[in-house]
C-alpha cells in the first residue's frame, strides 16, 4: 500500500518531510506513526493505514508535493505470529502514546518507552516519566571491568633503568611500552629491546634517534618521543559554524512578520492590571471547577471572556480592512497563541463570545494537545478575528506583540509580579500584570485603542461585573 502526503488545506501545496520515525524493513502496525512532515502552517504526523513492512521512497529534509507517494507498506510481510510470539509482538506493534518530542528525549535517555507507564492523560508517556525511567540507581550500573593480570611475569629480567629527567617527561606510545616488556630468547635486556624492532629506551627526548640491537643483530632506528607526542595530542578544531535550512513554519513566520511591518500601521499601547481579584477567584472555585469540569481554571479563560466584553464596546479593534471598506465582525473569533517545538501556531476558538469558562479552557487544552502531538489541522488555525498572546508563561515582563493580519488587535499578557502601587494613598504590594495591546492605526484610533485595553483592565480587576453580565 502506498504512503501518500494527505491534502492538509486548499493553500498548502508542498510539504517537508521532517522525520521518519520508522525506518525501511520494519513492521509497523496499523495507525502507528511513520513520519513528521512539516508545511507553512502546520507540522502533522501520517500514520499507517494498515500493518506490515514499510519501505521508505522519499529521504529526510526532502520537499514533495502534496499527494506525493513517500513511502510504501508490504501488507505481507505482516503475517501474524502464533502463541507467545505473537502476544510480544502485539505488545511491540502498540507503542504507548507519546509527542514527537518525547520520543526524542527517549532517545536521548536511552529509555524504551514501551517499558514505562504513562502517566499522562490517555495513558500517554509524558517527559517526566522518560526522565524517571532515565534514572538508574548506582547498584544497577555495570561495573567497569578491572584489567586483566597475568599469571605469571618473567622474573629473570632486570627492571628498566630509568630514562634522563628530560625524557621522562614524554609519554611512549602504548605498542612501544607494551614491546619493551618482552625478554629477548637471546636473554639480551627488554629495556634495549621492542617488539616492533624499535629501541624502548634509545629514543630521545630532542627528536635524535638512537640506535639498539634486536634480536637478530640488526639495528633498529628510535623515532622521536616528541613528534609523538604532539600528533597524538593535537586537538581536533571545533566547528564554529552551522548552517540548517529554514523550515516552512519557519519561513512562513518569517514572510507574515515582515509583512505586518511593511503593510500595517502598527502601534502599541500599554497598562497594567491589579490581578489579585483573580487570584482569589481561582483560590476559591479552583478545587471545585477542575473537579466539575476536569480542567483548571486558569488566566486565558477570564481575559478571552474580558476580550470579547471590551470587544463589543469597541468594535474597530476587532475589524478588518478588505480592500477600500473596513469589515466589521459581530463575533468573537479569538486566536490564543500556542507554542511548539517549530513556532508558534494561533488555533481559534470560534463563538468565543458565548463561550463558557470551562468551554474556554477545554478548547484550548485540546489545542495545545493537537499542537503536542502534531495533530493540529489547517481549520483550527484558520480565521480569527482577535488574537491573545500570554508571554508571562515564558517569563516575559514586557513586550510588543505584533499584529496577526488581517486582524486589528492583539492584546499582550505578562508575568506576574509583586509590586508597590498606591492604593487610598497607602502604598501596597500588589500582584500586577503589564499588559500590551497592538493595534493597525489604520482602522483603530489612540482612544479606541485606549479604551478598549482600559475596559479589559477594569474586567480583570472586578471579574464579577464581566461574569454577572452572562
Amino acid at each position: 500500500m502506498e504512503i501518500k502526503v494527505p491534502a492538509v488545506g486548499e493553500s498548502v501545496f508542498e510539504a517537508l518531510i521532517a522525520r521518519w520515525l520508522k525506518q525501511t524493513g520494519e513492521r509497523v502496525a496499523r495507525d502507528e506513526a511513520l513520519c513528521e512532515i512539516e508545511t507553512d502552517k502546520v507540522t502533522l504526523e501520517i500514520t499507517a493505514d494498515v500493518a506490515g513492512v514499510l519501505s521508505i521512497a522519499v529521504k529526510e529534509g526532502e520537499t514533495v508535493k502534496i499527494g506525493a507517494v513517500i513511502g510504501s507498506i508490504d501488507e505481507v510481510g505482516a503475517e501474524p505470529a502464533t502463541g507467545d510470539e505473537a502476544a510480544k509482538e502485539g505488545e511491540r506493534a502498540v507503542p504507548p502514546p507519546m509527542s514527537p518530542s518525547g520520543r526524542k528525549l527517549a532517545r536521548e535517555l536511552g529509555v524504551e518507552a514501551s517499558e514505562l507507564k504513562g502517566t499522562g492523560r490517555g495513558g500517554r508517556v509524558t517527559n517526566e516519566d522518560l526522565r524517571k525511567g532515565g534514572e538508574r540507581p548506582a547498584s544497577d550500573q555495570p561495573a567497569a571491568p578491572s584489567a586483566a593480570v597475568p599469571a605469571s611475569q618473567p622474573s629473570a629480567q632486570p627492571p628498566i633503568k630509568p630514562a634522563a629527567p628530560a625524557a621522562a617527561a614524554i609519554t611512549s606510545p602504548p605498542a612501544a611500552a607494551a614491546g619493551a616488556a618482552v625478554a629477548s630468547a637471546g636473554g639480551q635486556s627488554a629495556a634495549g629491546q621492542a617488539a616492533t624492532g624499535q629501541s624502548a629506551t634509545g629514543q630521545s627526548a630532542t627528536g635524535q634517534s638512537a640506535t639498539g640491537q634486536s634480536a637478530t643483530g640488526q639495528s633498529a632506528t628510535g623515532q622521536s618521543a616528541t613528534g609523538q607526542a604532539a600528533a597524538s595530542s593535537q586537538p581536533e578544531t571545533p566547528q564554529r559554524t552551522t548552517r540548517k535550512p529554514m523550515t516552512p513554519i519557519r519561513k512562513r513566520i518569517a514572510e507574515r512578520l515582515v509583512s505586518v511591518r511593511q503593510h500595517t500601521a502598527m502601534l502599541t499601547t500599554f497598562n497594567e492590571a491589579d490581578m489579585t481579584q483573580v487570584l482569589e477567584l481561582r483560590k476559591r472555585h479552583g478545587e471545585f471547577f477542575q473537579k466539575r469540569h476536569n480542567v483548571k481554571l486558569g488566566f486565558m479563560s477570564l481575559f478571552v471572556r474580558a476580550c470579547c466584553q471590551a470587544l463589543q464596546e469597541f468594535p474597530e479593534v476587532n475589524a478588518s480592512i478588505e480592500g477600500d471598506e473596513i469589515v466589521y465582525h459581530n463575533y468573537c473569533d479569538v486566536g490564543v497563541a500556542v507554542g511548539s517545538e517549530k513556532g508558534l501556531v494561533v488555533p481559534v476558538l470560534r463563538g468565543a463570545e458565548s463561550m463558557t469558562l470551562a468551554a474556554i479552557e477545554q478548547t484550548i487544552a485540546g489545542f495545545a494537545d493537537k499542537v503536542r502531538t502534531n495533530r493540529i489541522a489547517i481549520a483550527d488555525l484558520e480565521g480569527g478575528t482577535f488574537t491573545i498572546s500570554n508571554g508571562g508563561v515564558y517569563g516575559s515582563m514586557l513586550s510588543t506583540p505584533i499584529l496577526n493580519p488581517p486582524q486589528s488587535g492583539v492584546l499582550g499578557m505578562h508575568a506576574i509580579q509583586e509590586r508597590a502601587v498606591v492604593r487610598d494613598g497607602a502604598i501596597v504590594i500588589r500582584p500586577m500584570m503589564y499588559l500590551a495591546l497592538s493595534y493597525d492605526h489604520r482602522i483603530v484610533d489612540g482612544g479606541g485603542a485606549v479604551g478598549f485595553l482600559k475596559r479589559v483592565k477594569e474586567y480583570i480587576e472586578e471579574p464579577e461585573e464581566m461574569l454577572l453580565e452572562r
